[in-house]
């Protein structure tokens, strides 16, 4: 039997991580992630700390993401992921009351969120390929009282047919592709959220069927840890000066390695839009656009260090958008215009033989994107099956897959 001490500790322990939760739920609010009363009901109930083993509450209630497995080189297998993503991306779902979900990647916070969203008279299934994340996600959700979530351990590319038909669901892996029985299993009404990743960016797009396709309702700028299994399909990452930086090439497109590492070290030409933005304005959107319209595209990276800096100065050391041409290549870039007011301007920095012409070619389709979409509708994002003919596919870009032709259009 507790002591009176063990109870009064334990109650104190329940308060504190009942008023982080709380904080929490506010600040997403503030944030914009949470937008509707369900999705702020849910986080305030479900006990994150249980999903998030070790160190302090604090750390269990933070806005951010939690890793809970690496592989041998220290990259992220799986995580916990951060409530604002959680709570964007079931925003998205609009998972309501009786509905049957699946959740493709399991950590456990998630399932119990979504649990907590269909009710009692719904379902939710999760599936993962990895037993010890599958094991661990079913002992932290029956800890938390969620026991009733059905836990599978199998390479979601098939789905899981026996929980079928599905209302819902959601992908909490980043997705390069969207396999058939995703769609098969789900509803005629249902909707797919899928971090969906399209020429190296992902975007959490929130998917319905049209017409024999999937069609977007709207997108979301995310990063996730990669799917494994069979639908797995890694980035090629060319070096071009050891570590410091590097220019990651999706969807099977050519790299002259050798001369890029080369163009890097050649005199740097630039080439500003008199395109501006101030410093808390997202431009997610102009990052989509230039996807779209670059032929040769990639995702310039660079380490945070002062000697990589000094080398490449892209708008995000993450991934910014780079146009590539043989042995020569642009990427997006911003200078500071006026600092009182927080105002910088987009441009591009070039290396190579035809620098100076890739400059200019990315800072003009950054004037384009200002004159024509940056005030309008979001880009229209769409998956149509493999093999769909190019004349039944909208103008635009078209990204080939294994199983699906995506295509990213604006209005």
């Amino acid at each position: 039997m507790p002591t009176l001490r063990q109870m009064d500790t334990e109650a104190q322990f329940a308060a504190s991580a009942e008023t982080l939760r709380a904080a929490l739920v506010e600040q997403l609010r503030q944030q914009g992630a949470i937008r509707s009363g369900r999705v702020a009901g849910a986080f305030r109930v479900v006990p994150r700390h249980v999903f998030v083993l070790g160190g302090p509450l604090e750390r269990a209630y933070a806005n951010d993401s939690v890793v809970t497995k690496r592989d041998e080189q220290g990259s992220a297998l799986s995580s916990v992921s951060a409530p604002w993503l959680q709570a964007t991306m079931l925003e998205q779902a609009q998972l309501g009351p009786g509905m049957r979900a699946l959740e493709v990647g399991s950590g456990g916070y998630n399932a119990a969120l979504m649990a907590e969203l269909a009710g009692q008279a719904g379902e939710v299934t999760t599936i993962d390929i990895d037993p010890e994340v599958t094991g661990r996600a079913a002992r932290c959700l029956a800890d938390a009282g969620y026991a009733r979530v059905n836990v599978v351990l199998a390479d979601a590319e098939d789905g899981v047919k026996e929980h079928a038909p599905y209302d819902r669901i959601i992908v909490t892996a980043g997705a390069w592709d969207i396999p058939p029985a995703w769609v098969d299993q789900l509803t005629a009404g249902g909707r797919i959220v899928v971090p969906l990743r399209m020429r190296g960016l992902t975007r959490s797009v929130a998917f319905e069927r049209a017409d024999g396709h999937l069609v977007s309702l709207g997108h979301e700028m995310c990063g996730f840890v990669p799917m494994q299994g069979a639908g797995a399909r890694r980035e090629h990452l060319v070096p071009l000066h050891g570590d410091d930086v590097g220019l990651q090439i999706d969807d099977g497109q050519p790299a002259d390695a050798e001369a890029l590492c080369a163009a890097l070290l050649q005199p740097r030409a630039e080439a500003w839009s008199g395109v501006w933005f101030g410093g808390s304005e997202p431009f997610d959107g102009l990052y989509l656009w230039l996807a779209a319209c670059l032929h040769g595209f990639g995702l310039l990276t660079r380490q945070r260090t002062d000697a990589a800096r000094a080398l490449a100065d892209p708008s995000s050391p993450n991934g910014t958008p780079t146009l590539v041409d043989g042995g020569s290549f642009a990427y997006h870039t911003f200078r500071a215009v006026d600092p009182a007011a927080d105002s910088y301007e987009f441009g591009a920095y070039a290396h190579g033989p035809h620098a100076a012409r890739l400059a200019e070619q990315m800072s003009g389709q950054i004037r384009i994107w200002d004159r024509e979409h940056r005030h309008g509708p979001a880009a229209q994002i769409a998956a149509y099956p493999a093999g769909t003919p190019d004349e039944q596919l909208p103008a635009g870009r078209v990204i080939d897959k294994r199983h699906t032709r995506v295509t990213i259009s604006w209005p």
